[in-house]
């Protein structure tokens, strides 16, 4: 039996996903701050038959300290992961900058320090699979948002579209640092970038943009079950290369700032010194 471990798997297409791999005879652990959320989960897994194979797991992922528990709480479960995927997001492009209570500014937190505590941690178990593979679901290919090198905690000209798009970068450099650094591992990692997809995403964005956001959504937005798909071919197939990049179903050149290896290794060693701090 397969273990997929999901951030974000409790509403969106990270829901999807776990849905997807528990009819398919998975065991899923979903990973969510919401416990609402993840009782809507184990009950509809309950439904198609799964309800002994779905586990919800809350964890507040904005938390180095947390999310380090979260990864010793899976190898605790798990002798062995086979699909890590990372979804975990919740944008906060308007208000004042917001400090997590290890001092991290919050999206660098949520969308991009969990991940990176995630990949390394459970590095283990998934090397213990048979075809492992990491996805990080953000933004490659989308050409926005720079690392501030000299103030990646953006205490300085803060604003929510910055720390958001920094998120995402610093995601791309993720997968390439994580390949030079582990040159024999047999995890494959991707990085996607799904398209716009229906999700709750709306939901947290002040009005009128909440109002408008949802409209545009309901007309150009790929429904989140129909975006699972070729998501869950490249986790069942991932490419040969240690990492690839994705938008939707185009396989992305890793040329270009985005994916520097550089800049990658530069990021890691800084991280490093960042979380270890904590």
């Amino acid at each position: 039996m397969q273990t997929v471990v999901i951030t974000g798997g409790t509403d969106g297409l990270g829901k999807g996903l776990a849905l997807h791999y528990l009819r398919r005879g998975a065991r899923v652990l979903a990973v969510g701050s919401t416990p609402a959320k993840g009782e809507a989960l184990l009950a509809q897994a309950a439904t198609i038959s799964a309800a002994g194979r779905a586990v919800f797991l809350q964890a507040d992922l904005t938390s180095v300290a947390a999310t380090r528990g979260l990864v010793a709480t899976v190898e605790s479960a798990c002798p062995s992961v086979d699909k890590l995927i990372l979804c975990a997001q919740r944008y906060r492009l308007f208000g004042s900058r917001t400090v997590t209570r290890e001092g991290f500014e919050h999206s660098f937190a949520l969308a991009y320090l969990s991940r990176y505590v995630l990949g390394h941690g459970l590095r283990t178990a998934l090397e213990s699979a048979p075809q492992p593979v990491i996805m990080n679901v953000a933004t490659p290919g989308i050409p926005l948002g720079r690392i501030h090198w000299d103030d990646p905690q953006l205490t300085c000209r803060y604003s929510g579209f910055k720390a958001t798009l920094q998120s995402f970068r610093a995601n791309d450099l993720l997968g390439v640092a994580f390949a030079a650094l582990h040159a024999d591992t047999p995890i494959r990692y991707v990085g996607y970038n799904p398209g716009m997809v229906s999700t709750g995403m709306p939901d947290h964005l002040p009005q009128p943009l909440r109002t408008l956001t949802k409209a545009s959504f309901t007309l150009l937005a790929t429904p989140a079950a129909k975006a699972v798909t070729p998501m869950a071919r490249l986790l069942d197939e991932p490419p040969r290369e240690r990492f690839s990049a994705y938008r939707t179903t185009r396989r992305l050149p890793l040329k270009g700032p985005a994916f520097n290896q550089a800049d990658a290794l530069r990021l890691h060693h800084l991280t490093h010194d960042l979380i270890n701090a904590v």
